[in-house]
């Protein structure tokens, strides 16, 4: 089969043929129809993955079509159409059997723990726990963007943030993550402020139903030498931009009742806690490097809760997959690039500036 395979980190991968995975017990091989682009394959093509052993295919994000069954595997054919969680399950663990497999132990990962989707053909393990099967009217463009980033927001937002109607939610990063939470907030019925240093992904932001948007500056190393920051601006579509902090301009719309950080960053910890009313609650989804410290202080006086997710387990897909069949939820639209495998290696090193707005899918 033709893959994308990095031989040596942070330098361009190549499309080339290599061997078909092969089908194992319990397990299936999937035809990738699908599979999208995430800023955490950048990741771990710069090495900053210890489960990723090179030569390595990236990839985690699937759709595809069932190409051949393990033995063990009952109610599963060749030719059904399938989605997958981006951690594939055991199924036997104590976690699992509570149905907790978004953080089962010996969980594997396509694309870090293996070899991903970045290929014509992928494995599936643990079969069982971990396929979804597609509506027949959905396709594998929009599938491939539900199994991380549309999934995860999902459970962030819904089930562990307990967004309500009417609450104020302010979104940090308005990559596919961070979309992705702007429409489901929205959809739900909660005022959504998102936040972003790039005015595209605002521009998509307020499409997909935030009320309010705040343009934050750039990260310094992305400004020229010497560079003044610039401050950040508010962009709402009732009237012109005005210049504040982040936290500020949050706290003059009478602060957030849920904070989300969709990106991962220490100053953005730090300004969501500030930016929250009192009881407030936090999401964290952006992974965060080591060492970053908490205003633990305004945690306990204000009664605020920090809450982590981490993805979503198959058994949970049928709720969104209702949403979306009933038109409340609309993930197709954050699809906003379409390109080739052999396109892939390019896209994955263009990350290194920047991420661009909306889901880059690609068609092996």
């Amino acid at each position: 089969m033709r893959a994308v395979v990095v031989s040596e980190y942070g330098v361009l991968p190549e499309v080339r043929e290599v061997a078909e995975p092969a089908v194992a017990d319990g397990s299936v091989v999937l035809r990738v129809e699908a599979t999208g682009l995430c800023r955490s394959d950048w990741h771990g093509w710069m090495g900053h993955d210890a489960d990723i052993v090179l030569p390595h295919v990236p990839g985690h994000e699937l759709a595809g079509t069932i190409a051949a069954v393990g033995a063990g595997v009952s109610g599963w054919h060749v030719g059904d159409r399938v989605t997958t969680p981006f951690i594939c399950a055991c199924g036997e663990c104590e976690q699992c059997r509570e149905g907790n497999q978004q953080v089962c132990p010996n969980q594997l990962q396509p694309g870090f723990n293996y070899w991903g989707s970045f290929a014509e053909y992928v494995a599936v393990p643990y079969a069982a726990v971990n396929l979804v099967r597609l509506p027949d009217d959905m396709d594998f463009a929009t599938a491939a963007g539900l199994g991380c980033r549309f999934a995860t927001s999902f459970r962030a937002v819904h089930q562990v943030g307990q967004v309500n109607a009417g609450e104020r939610v302010a979104i940090f990063g308005c990559g596919g993550v961070g979309l992705s939470a702007v429409m489901i907030a929205s959809a739900l019925g909660a005022e959504v402020v998102a936040i972003d240093t790039n005015p595209e992904a605002l521009t998509l932001a307020r499409e997909y139903g935030a009320a309010h948007t705040i343009q934050a500056p750039a990260a310094p190393m992305a400004q020229a030498p010497g560079a003044p920051t610039a401050p950040p601006s508010v962009v709402d579509p009732a009237g012109g931009p005005y210049v504040a902090s982040v936290v500020e301009q949050l706290r003059d719309l009478g602060g957030a009742h849920v904070t989300i950080d969709a990106l991962g960053s220490s100053d953005i910890v730090q300004q969501s806690l500030q930016s929250l009313r009192p009881r407030g609650r936090h999401v964290q989804i952006g992974l965060l490097p080591a060492g970053v410290q908490l205003d633990v202080g305004r945690l306990i006086s204000q009664e605020l809760t920090w809450l982590g997710s981490h993805g979503m387990p198959a058994h949970a897909y049928p709720e969104m997959l209702t949403l979306v069949a009933t038109g409340n939820l609309n993930p197709t639209r954050l699809v906003t690039r379409t390109i080739t495998l052999d396109e892939t290696p390019a896209a994955l090193a263009a990350l290194s500036e920047g991420t661009p707005p909306g889901v880059t899918i690609i068609t092996p």
